[in-house]
This record gives C-alpha cells, sequence and structure tokens, in this order.
C-alpha cells in the first residue's frame, strides 16, 4: 500500500514535470483558438482496457486550469469494453487541447499497466499466491505505476531502497555472508523486512537459518521450488522471480510459492490506445 502523503506528492511531481515538459514557454499551437471560445471534449477506449490514473487526469486539469470540468463516466478500475467512454471534458477550449497529450499519456500508461496485471492476476485464481511488481518502473513514474499495479489486483513489492531490504549477491559479498548481512539489517531497522535473494538450495539453508522474512527463489526450476517449499514449511514466505511469463505463471504458482515478481509487469507496459474528440 502506497502511503497517501507519497502518493500526492508523486502526483503533483508527475504532472508539474509533464506540463512543463510539453508547454514549455507556451502552447503556440493552442493560440489559434481564440481566447475565449469553449469546448466540450469526450475521451474513448479503443480497446477492452482497466481504467487507472484518475487522480492524474483531476489534478492536471485543476492545475492547468481549474475552471474546467471533468466528469468520469466510469470508476478506478473499472474494466471497459472498447469503445467505451472514460470522461468528459468542458471549459476554455485552450485548456483542453494543452492538457489533452499529457493527460491521456497518464491515463494510457496507467490503465495499460493495470489491464495487463488484471490478465495476470486472473491466471492466479484459486491459488494463493500474489502477483508482485518491482522496481522496474519507467524513469519518474514509480510511484504511479505501483499504483496502477494495485489497481489492477497485484501488490506491491517495495517502494525504493528505503521501505524495505533486499539482500542480493552483491550484498552477501560485501557484507561477508548471508548471516551477517540479516544481522546487520536487523540492527539498521529491525521494523522493516528483510528479503534474500538465494540462487542455490545451501543459501536458502543460509537464509532461513538467519531467519528472513522472505526468500526470493532466484531462477529456480518449478521442480526446485517445490522441493523449497516444502523444505521451508513456512518458516519464511517465498517469492519466485526471474524469466517468469504470463505462460509460465499458472504453473510456477501451482509449486506454492507465496508470491510472483514480474518486472514486465512495469518495465514492458504497452500503452492503450485512447481517443480525445471534441464533441
Amino acid at each position: 500500500m502506497i502511503p497517501q502523503p507519497l502518493l500526492l506528492e508523486a502526483i503533483q511531481h508527475n504532472i508539474q514535470f509533464a506540463l512543463s515538459e510539453d508547454i514549455g514557454s507556451g502552447d503556440i499551437t493552442a493560440l489559434l483558438i481564440p481566447a475565449d471560445a469553449h469546448g466540450c471534449a469526450k475521451v474513448i477506449t479503443r480497446e477492452p482496457m482497466v481504467l487507472a490514473g484518475i487522480p492524474w487526469v483531476n489534478a492536471l486539469f485543476q492545475q492547468l486550469d481549474p475552471s474546467v470540468t471533468v466528469d468520469w463516466q466510469a470508476q478506478e478500475g473499472d474494466f471497459l469494453a472498447a469503445n467505451s467512454p472514460l470522461l468528459l471534458l468542458s471549459g476554455s477550449a485552450r485548456s483542453l487541447l494543452t492538457g489533452e497529450r499529457a493527460a491521456l499519456n497518464f491515463l494510457q500508461t496507467l490503465s495499460g499497466t493495470a489491464t495487463k496485471v488484471r490478465e495476470l492476476v486472473g491466471l492466479l485464481s484459486g491459488t494463493h499466491t500474489q502477483l508482485l511488481d518491482t522496481r522496474k518502473t519507467l524513469p519518474n513514474l514509480r510511484i504511479a505505476q505501483k499504483y496502477a499495479v494495485s489497481i489492477g489486483g497485484g501488490r506491491n513489492h517495495r517502494l525504493g531502497l528505503f521501505d524495505a531490504f533486499l539482500i542480493k549477491e552483491n550484498h552477501i559479498m560485501a557484507a561477508g555472508s548471508i548471516h551477517a548481512a540479516v544481522a546487520a539489517a536487523r540492527q539498521i531497522a529491525a521494523h522493516k523486512p528483510v528479503e534474500v535473494e538465494v540462487e542455490t538450495f545451501d543459501e536458502l539453508e543460509q537464509a532461513l537459518a538467519a531467519q528472513a522474512d522472505i526468500i526470493m527463489l532466484d531462477n529456480f526450476s518449478h521442480d526446485d521450488m517445490r522441493t523449497a517449499v516444502k523444505h521451508t514449511n513456512g518458516r519464511a514466505k517465498l517469492e519466485a522471480s526471474g524469466n517468469i511469463s504470463s505462460a509460465t505463471l499458472r504453473q510456477v504458482a501451482e509449486t506454492g510459492v507465496d508470491f510472483i515478481s514480474m518486472g514486465a509487469i512495469t518495465k514492458d507496459v504497452t500503452a492503450i490506445d485512447l481517443s480525445m474528440r471534441f464533441i
């Protein structure tokens, strides 16, 4: 769960950067429209999608022109068929045109993330395994994409380097051992979760002995995952990661692991095809 203050801060940062990037010294094309011209526009989706990104669009038009009215035709998390309306906009024609691209960029990207996640979560139906995101996100959209993952029904892994420990191979080498790394983590921040990435059964045993909260099975075969689940026997949560696709997701979940993390749900996101037309 993303803390509300962090979410609000991210939204403001995202929209300020997006508007600055797009408008620069001024929208010269919008100047073709009379300053007092009023406009109404409808945004539709051209393909099936899960809606995500409403807070970004609302905040964007609130900053650009508070007089613009944003009337949503669906709610966050709704599944919409192709050609369904998402929102109606009314206000200064210049403002609608100036904000169009930035608003649609957020909607198409976050909805694309949520839509893919919803599809993958559906493949896990009937298992206890939860789908996790990673830090493999688009630059400057970390919180936004993780928000979209949660809207799609997935679960957020750590937000960054500050809210949980993830001890990997290089950390282990630098610290001297898995036990030393976990012990140091407990001293630094005893209340934060500690996860250890392992590549072998020997490392798994070391992580269990060190009492890690979560153990990531990196590129384990399905058979080895089943063995690891049986051996761990609830002493730690197990996360599967590495070369997992929609084709293998269900098989991995059926090994009994608690979590599956997939970087592709954020780094390989495909934007939804949206369209805005004046009406």
